[in-house]
């Protein structure tokens, strides 16, 4: 079996060393870059399963290299920061973000993480070869071999995680979903910043996108008391 492949961008040489070597002693195969230029430049040479970037860079920030990577690539990315205030979490969702852990943190915690995250796209990647090319929810269509959405044939723009949510509510068309399952379809709900909040913001967006009225919606309906249901 062949070793994932991480991308780690640390500026702290004496951070990256000991994550290189802790990593590998996990198996995994760590590439280390110290700031945006170079992370740039592995991305453009060399497939990765994996990213975990520094939020504080030379040349730029962590996410500078998100922002690039999720334009053209498929890769999970875990942030590493000293920040753990809500509006550097919310922008590293907005960006796409897998998860985001605060320094100082323990390698048995990260390798969790990078277990997990690895795992969940897996899974993800797994049931999308099982489903139709394209789902349809009421007059959005969702083009799961590009991972594109289209509303009346205008495509719009989500982020990863909005794209998750709303391919969890397109697989699970009619049924209630509760809050605890609708965070296991998209996040780690390990993660200590996620709750019922996020969720609430991720579904108040989606809706903002998808829906012809966001104030009643059709697409995603709240069943008070139980979750939320697709239907059209």
């Amino acid at each position: 079996m062949s070793m994932d492949k991480i991308l780690l961008v640390e500026d702290d040489k004496t951070i990256a060393l000991g994550l290189d070597y802790s990593l590998g002693q996990d198996g995994f195969a760590v590439t280390v870059c110290h700031n945006v230029n170079s992370a740039l430049s592995a991305l453009e040479i060399q497939d990765f399963d994996l990213i975990i970037l520094d939020l504080g860079l030379p040349d730029g920030s962590g996410y500078d290299v998100c922002r690039a990577v999720k334009a053209k690539f498929d890769v999970p990315v875990i942030f590493l920061t000293a920040c753990d205030d809500e509006v550097n979490v919310v922008m590293g969702l907005d960006m796409g973000a897998d998860d985001y852990i605060t320094k100082p943190f323990r390698i048995r915690e990260l390798v969790s993480r990078i277990k997990t995250v690895l795992r969940r796209y897996r899974k993800t990647a797994d049931g999308l070869g099982k489903i139709r090319a394209e789902i349809a929810l009421g007059d959005v269509l969702i083009n799961t071999a590009q991972a594109k959405v289209f509303k009346n044939g205008e495509e719009i723009q989500l982020t990863a995680l909005e794209y998750r949510l709303l391919l969890t509510f397109a697989n699970n068309e009619g049924m209630i979903l509760s809050r605890t399952q609708l965070l296991e379809g998209i996040w780690d709900v390990s993660g200590d910043y996620v709750n019922d909040n996020t969720l609430t913001v991720y579904i108040k967006r989606l809706r903002e996108k998808v829906e012809d009225d966001p104030q009643q919606p059709t697409l995603i309906q709240t069943v008070r008391g139980l979750g939320y249901r697709a239907g059209d």
